[in-house]
């Protein structure tokens, strides 16, 4: 309610007088305004925490305790502490689809589409069930053989022995979607040691962790123009495509190839191209400005490179991410693709929302992208902010917004004054990339971000922000009067460079250089290379949230000075992986992180470490709950990654085999490292305990892992 609408409540004869005193009753109207609209606001907040479509989170479980929902002890203790709730664990482990649903899945109990639905609303994952009683190789016995159809599709539908000739089945052995029959495993799908799946009561429930991400319409990288040959990876790797899952159609459907986020195989796409190709869909592709029509799409083996295709057709391998035109056909405007790749959360940038940046009222905003109205590159986007900088110091803060899937090889140089605050970042829905060196060119170059060192004692240092970006071809390095760098949802490609099967190019070279500045930087949600920090009069804070620091092996140094020295900063990580070793002169704090890699802290006497796994033999300051030295065995409780070479789908997460004490060992009982803000192990926790609640009667369910 504002102060004039209060002030039109009153009566006129009062409103008269007041007005012939100087307005003192609305001055003061004005102050009790205010808190009458944080009670307003307040009152409207308690109205939508009545109801689970909209309350907050913390309020779904108790929401949930009036309908008999059940919370695990462990989880119920953590959610009341503020910090789990500020790091988004209450919407993981309590889901308020879980809880809207909780009276009609009572009603559904027992049907084998319920499973399904719960994967996908307790954990978040999709998931295919499959009874394997009807994939067991069993006589059928003869006096209920009968000629029927019905009877007839009822056998067609059981498991059945291997038909060499059916090549498809044979690829889709040991998955969830495997046809062939198998004689009874003795252990029960829920056995904690060896479970088993094929048993006449077992029922499998296949989840798939990993989430697709999407490009769209990206710059497919040439790697040879005369033979037509290009990656759908605009880093030349080598990535496998992903099927965009499509919704079921009906609550009692279970899942098929096209409803979860499967890798395309050859076939599937020679024998259903429609499945995968076009518009909107898994893959499409573009020669110039002109759509390949589907029936142009040829599914080949391009591992060798040897098959070319006809004239007219264009070659597709969804297991490599690669395409290939005929000899010669190469378009003048390039190839654009759509794809979408796997990963296992929301980090280092992509076409998923991101949180808008803080600016204030007096901010330019410069647009780069292929509209008639937008700037064609990011240096004349900066060209003309400076221009106008000239001419009014009240455009000191600026936003250069990249609005397309494009690569951009002329950004070398950013110059700011002290006061600037310049924020380069992707529009919503795209991942642009920085391609520092020319495709070709000898000498490796960096984005030199300098801070001017003139101007008036009193003025704050430059700021800049970088968000969205995808940073490969060299480094970046700061230098001059820079107050603060900030790094949100950037990739700053680890080696640089990366080859065809992920191997990095330059892996002891830096991804962020520090040279006499800036006094801060704040890095989330981020994957980059190795840091080094020169000699400074003040030590430079790091932080680093929700962060992969890697160096692209553990030997290597991913925080250092030039020389490999002890870096004078003070660093402050949360929730962060750390591949290569750390050498800083004092931390802060050190907490929820994986540090795979030797750990020397000069200052040892300052800041603390909690709930990580630091190597043993390290020096840090004191430690508590630290892994190996809490539980004593460094033998088992060892750290094992399923990959750490950037660009592949399993990068930086931990291995099914990681001991317990790893992957529950943050102080809430998830997952320390970058990806703690999944909280997959209270997902899976909450999923077994639905699973116990909802399985058919006689059954025995286990949650099996397929990605």
């Amino acid at each position: 309610m504002t102060p004039d609408e209060l002030y039109a409540l009153l009566p006129a004869v009062h409103r008269r007088h007041d007005e012939e005193r100087g307005r003192p009753l609305h001055a003061l109207l004005t102050v009790v305004a205010e808190q009458a609209r944080v009670l307003q606001e307040d009152i409207e907040r308690l109205y939508d925490n009545w109801f689970i479509e909209t309350c907050e989170d913390w309020v779904a479980p108790y929401i949930g305790d009036l309908v008999g929902y059940e919370v695990l002890p462990g989880i119920a203790a953590a959610l009341s502490d503020d910090t789990a709730r500020a790091t988004g664990l209450p919407a993981a482990a309590v889901p308020r689809r879980d809880v809207a649903d909780t009276v009609a899945n009572r009603r559904r109990k027992g049907t084998l589409a319920l499973l399904e639905d719960l994967a996908s609303g307790v954990a978040g994952w999709p998931a295919r069930v499959v009874e394997y009683r009807h994939a067991l190789a069993v006589t059928q016995p003869v006096r209920r053989y009968t000629s029927d159809d019905r009877d007839a599709r009822r056998r067609a539908a059981h498991g059945a022995l291997a038909d060499v000739r059916r090549a498809a089945a044979l690829d889709s052995v040991g998955g969830p979607f495997d046809p062939l029959a198998r004689t009874v495993e003795v252990p029960r799908p829920g056995s904690v040691r060896r479970p088993g799946r094929y048993g006449l009561q077992s029922v499998g429930l296949h989840v798939w962790r990993l989430r697709t991400y999407s490009v769209t319409r990206a710059p497919a990288y040439c790697l040879d123009r005369d033979d037509a040959c290009y990656t759908f990876n605009v880093l030349a790797l080598d990535t496998p495509l992903y099927t965009s899952p499509v919704p079921e159609p009906s609550s009692g459907h279970v899942a098929d190839e096209t409803n979860v986020p499967e890798p395309i195989g050859r076939r599937a796409l020679a024998e259903r191209p429609y499945d995968f190709y076009g518009p909107g869909k898994s893959l499409c592709v573009w020669t110039g400005d002109d759509l390949v029509a589907p029936d142009r799409i040829v599914a080949a083996d391009l591992s060798d490179w040897r098959y070319r295709p006809r004239p007219g057709r264009v070659a597709v391998d969804p297991v490599l991410g690669r395409l290939a035109l005929p000899t010669g056909a190469a378009p003048a405007q390039g190839v654009r693709v759509t794809y979408h790749h796997a990963f296992s959360g929301d980090l280092g940038g992509g076409e998923y929302p991101r949180p808008d940046t803080e600016t204030s009222g007096k901010t330019a905003t410069y647009r780069v992208g292929p509209d008639p109205d937008d700037h064609h590159s990011i240096a004349d986007a900066l060209e003309r902010w400076r221009a106008e900088k000239q001419g009014d110091r009240g455009y000191t803060e600026a936003i250069v917004e990249i609005t397309a899937n494009d690569v951009h090889e002329d950004l070398t140089r950013i110059r700011l004054d002290p006061g600037d605050h310049l924020t380069l970042r992707a529009a919503d829905g795209v991942r642009p990339v920085v391609r520092l060196t020319r495709r070709h060119a000898a000498e490796p170059r960096s984005l030199r971000i300098t801070g001017s060192e003139h101007g008036h004692p009193g003025t704050p240092g430059a700021r800049i922000v970088l968000d969205g970006l995808l940073i490969t071809g060299g480094s970046v390095r700061v230098t001059g009067r820079v107050s603060r760098l900030t790094v949100r949802h950037c990739t700053f490609v680890p080696g640089w460079a990366v080859t065809s099967d992920g191997t990095p190019l330059a892996p002891d070279a830096p991804a962020l250089q520090i040279d006499d500045g800036p006094d801060r930087v704040d890095v989330r949600h981020s994957v980059l290379g190795a840091i080094t920090v020169t000699g400074r009069d003040t030590p430079c804070r790091i932080t680093l949230h929700d962060t992969v620091l890697d160096a692209t092996h553990r030997e290597a140094t991913a925080l250092s000075a030039p020389h490999g020295g002890p870096a004078d900063v003070l660093l402050t990580a949360r929730r962060t992986t750390v591949i290569g070793a750390v050498r800083a002169r004092a931390v802060d704090v050190l907490e929820n992180s994986l540090l795979d890699g030797d750990v020397r802290i000069t200052r040892d006497d300052q800041g603390s470490v909690r709930h990580c796994w630091v190597p043993d033999g390290s020096r840090t300051p004191p430690r508590f709950r630290c892994e190996p030295e809490h539980s004593g065995d460094p033998d088992r409780v060892r750290l094992r990654f399923a990959g750490t070479r950037y660009g592949l789908p399993d990068y930086v997460r931990l291995a099914d085999g990681c001991a317990e004490e790893i992957r529950r060992g943050a102080d809430d009982g998830g997952e320390p490292g970058a990806l703690h803000h999944l909280f997959q192990p209270q997902r899976e926790d909450n999923l077994r305990t639905r699973l116990a609640e909802y399985t058919p009667a006689g059954c025995d369910t286990g949650i099996f892992f397929v990605t």
